[in-house]
């Protein structure tokens, strides 16, 4: 497997420079981040600055997990991960575009070891999938899958379109927002013959919704590929309503389906960027009647102990014998009679 020459040059006078501080946090948790992406910065510590600049902060975390979702634990072979019956993570790639400061596998993206998968675990993998046959449904994930070649790519997902049990594709990616002109004719004619497949990218704030990005996204869709997108909460990102409603409307404007609002990972490094629960239930309640049912994504847990991803929701109900008294979004109560 090979990666693509991605025209990132972590040197470049372009892109910001680092300060001896953040130096000393990207020896611990490596820095990089496209000439692309680094052009949306307006200014130091904008949404788009926190979310790939190195932070001290993410040195004076000692109580959370390097890897809280025992993805270690759950990995039968190299580079796969089988958490849930039907369904299994397949890393073939460790290098992303941008490092983003609150990666859940900051253990291991940009780490040494950043090889992408080799054909010898893509044939181990491939053979773990097949002999557990309600494995029906795979991830591609790293890193970023798109970091790969065409052909790396091409090669994986003909291994997996060989094996009769698995109906459904999916890759994980941030490549639209991060290095859009990755997303080619060329790919997506190339993705288009392995369907269903399907892509969830990964847009946190109204500002990484650009007209290159909305052209990769374009792309992608008119070859087939539905389009879904996996927001994380952010402190100083997107924990506003305000911010929320013009990402999320702005998601539908560019064919992109909102799917998941993660509260943040208990990931060591990242812990800066955590929000309370109470805050994400409260933006999920300001978020509905407002914008489009369309628009308002599931806000999810991913359990530590690898106990699985679990959605949250506001707790507008409340009961009085056969009466549920329902609160709206404008906050008015309504009795709802629930007799059976």
């Amino acid at each position: 497997m090979n990666y693509i020459s991605d025209f990132i040059s972590d040197a470049s006078s372009d892109l910001p420079q680092l300060t001896p501080h953040q130096q000393n946090v990207a020896h611990t948790y490596p820095h990089k981040v496209s000439s692309y992406y680094a052009g949306l910065i307006q200014s130091p510590g904008d949404p788009i600055w926190r979310q790939c600049m190195p932070d001290p902060e993410e040195l004076n975390d000692p109580e959370q997990s390097p890897d809280p979702l025992s993805e270690t634990l759950l990995s039968p072979v190299p580079g796969l991960i089988h958490r849930y019956p039907d369904r299994v993570v397949l890393l073939v790639s460790g290098r992303c575009a941008v490092y983003c400061r609150f990666c859940m596998r900051k253990r291991l993206v940009g780490s040494e070891g950043d090889a992408p998968l080799s054909s010898e675990n893509l044939e181990r993998a491939a053979a773990y999938i097949e002999s557990h046959t309600e494995i029906k449904d795979v991830i591609l994930s790293g890193g970023d899958p798109l970091m790969l070649s065409d052909a790396s790519l091409h090669l994986i997902l003909k291994r997996l379109r060989a094996i009769s049990n698995v109906s459904i594709i999916r890759i994980g990616t941030r490549i639209p927002v991060t290095l859009p002109a990755r997303i080619t004719v060329e790919l997506c004619t190339m993705l288009n013959q392995f369907q269903p497949l399907y892509i969830n990218t990964h847009f946190n704030h109204p500002a990484e919704i650009t007209a290159e990005s909305a052209q990769a996204c374009s792309l992608l869709a008119n070859a087939g590929i539905p389009l879904g997108n996996q927001s994380v909460l952010l402190k100083g990102v997107n924990d506003s309503v305000s911010v929320l409603r013009e990402l999320l409307t702005g998601l539908l404007a560019i064919r992109v389906r909102p799917y998941y609002l993660h509260q943040m990972d208990l990931v060591q490094g990242t812990a800066h960027f955590r929000t309370s629960v109470q805050k994400g239930l409260e933006l999920m309640r300001g978020l509905r009647g407002h914008v489009s049912g369309l628009a308002i994504p599931n806000y999810m847990i991913d359990l530590p102990g690898g106990k699985g991803k679990v959605a949250l929701l506001p707790h507008d109900v409340e009961r009085v014998g056969d009466t549920l008294y329902i609160t709206t979004y404008k906050g008015e109560r309504v009795a709802y009679l629930d007799k059976t």
